[in-house]
């Protein structure tokens, strides 16, 4: 496995760009089962979810083809198989998009149980109980999700809780359903309204998206929209602006949402970074201390869990104690028990970290766990005293695009060792 060797101690400089966002492309690569056409999406990161998603949909029998950097063009018009096997799906949790769009196309599906990150149980739960309120009948078998349906049926649906992944697969599948569909608590990320924008380009009769309730008005037939440009990767652009912040640097970040991390810049400020703003760009700085903070992660619009690990390596080093309570997946502290091998204070109860900072972190050979503590632990390496050993980054190439190279290109000394 590849691995990541990075020298502490300099301060970032320049200017990053921010790829589109992973989150955003995969479930609308999904929804391009349900579409007439061809689908041209512009903005299209180079990370290896897309491409294991493209390699799905390609098993399907779609053409899924990567043209030139950014761009993508896919063409589901002749679909060959409604399986999507355990060898693909077990590599990333977002193939349990396609299960609905093949149930609606094909009237039949079967679909392995996800993986993918792998730092608590994100359960199908929701995601299998809306289809079967939809009309669907599933049955779980050897491994797989098997499910059949003789018409998809709109209904009401309401979350015990937000779950993004459940929102983004109904909502999708709901385009397919003879008549309404209200899906209630419905998640509210920017990756949520990208993707009801993109079926509405595409003829898809929606309404509510952004809010607790979402209303689809199923059985038009959609269309291709020609191109469809990917919106920005927000913790992407949180990433680097933390990166900027606790190395002391300067950092330039464009073609980013500002509205899309809103709560980060805030937390950034309330943490003594110096954030100036300019229509799609932010300037983010830190001439003096790290501050403590208290963060508790929550549903967008509140503060990100994917942005939870790289605000606790940043707080290692902040003056004073801080608390991160984790709202969304109580597990997600895998990092922390790494962060602690380079000189962290921290201890993990339940939910809940407490940071002590430090005056400094220390060079280590750590072991990323999922994708976002692998940026953790890389945004760690930049500070620490000496060199970090970072095992197991094929987490990070999952979802950020170059990052080593838009890194160094900031200053950072940090180089890919390969097994």
């Amino acid at each position: 496995m590849d691995k990541f060797l990075i020298k502490g101690g300099v301060r970032l400089k320049g200017e990053v760009k921010v790829s589109g966002a992973k989150n955003a492309v995969l479930p609308i690569m999904a929804a391009s089962l349900l579409v007439e056409g061809e689908v041209r999406l512009l903005n299209v990161p180079d990370v290896m979810d897309v491409f294991t998603m493209a390699e799905l949909l390609r098993l399907l029998g779609a053409r899924a083809e990567r043209v030139e950097k950014g761009l993508w063009v896919l063409d589901t018009s002749d679909l060959t198989s409604s399986t999507a096997p355990y060898e693909i799906v077990r590599k990333m949790r977002a193939s349990i998009y396609v299960l609905g769009p093949l149930l609606a196309r094909m009237g039949k599906a079967s679909v392995s149980l996800p993986g993918g990150c792998a730092f608590g149980p994100r359960p199908v739960d929701f995601h299998i109980s809306g289809l079967e309120a939809m009309g669907a009948s599933i049955k779980l078998e050897h491994g797989y999700i098997n499910a059949r349906v003789k018409k998809l049926k709109g209904v009401e649906i309401a979350f015990d809780r937000k779950s993004v992944g459940a929102t983004a697969h109904l909502l999708m599948t709901a385009t397919f359903a003879e008549g309404e569909t209200l899906i209630a608590n419905a998640a509210k990320e920017p990756e949520i309204v990208a993707l009801a924008d993109f079926l509405k380009l595409c003829g898809a009769d929606i309404e509510g998206e952004g809010t607790d309730e979402i209303i689809v008005r199923g059985g038009k037939v959609l269309r291709s929209p020609g191109e469809y440009r990917i919106i920005p990767d927000r913790i992407e652009a949180g990433t680097y602006a933390v990166a900027a912040f606790m190395t002391g640097g300067k950092v330039r970040i464009r073609e980013a949402c500002l509205d899309h991390i809103r709560t980060v810049i805030d937390r950034l400020r309330q943490a003594g970074a110096t954030v100036e703003e300019e229509d799609s760009t932010i300037t983010v700085s830190n001439g003096g201390k790290i501050l403590p903070l208290t963060i508790h992660t929550s549903p967008y619009p509140g503060f990100p869990t994917d942005m939870q690990a790289q605000f606790m390596a940043m707080l290692t080093v902040a003056d004073g104690t801080s608390i991160i309570k984790e709202g969304i997946y109580p597990d997600r502290f895998r990092h922390a028990f790494e962060l602690q091998r380079m000189g962290a204070d921290i201890k993990v109860e339940g939910d809940t970290a407490v940071i002590k900072g430090v005056k400094h972190l220390t060079g280590a050979p750590v072991m990323a766990s999922d994708l976002r503590a692998s940026a953790a632990l890389v945004l760690a390496g930049l500070i620490a005293r000496g060199e970090t050993l970072i095992d197991r980054i094929y987490h990070l190439d999952r979802g950020y695009e170059d990052f080593e190279k838009k890194l160094s290109s900031l200053g950072a000394d940090i180089r890919r060792i390969r097994d």
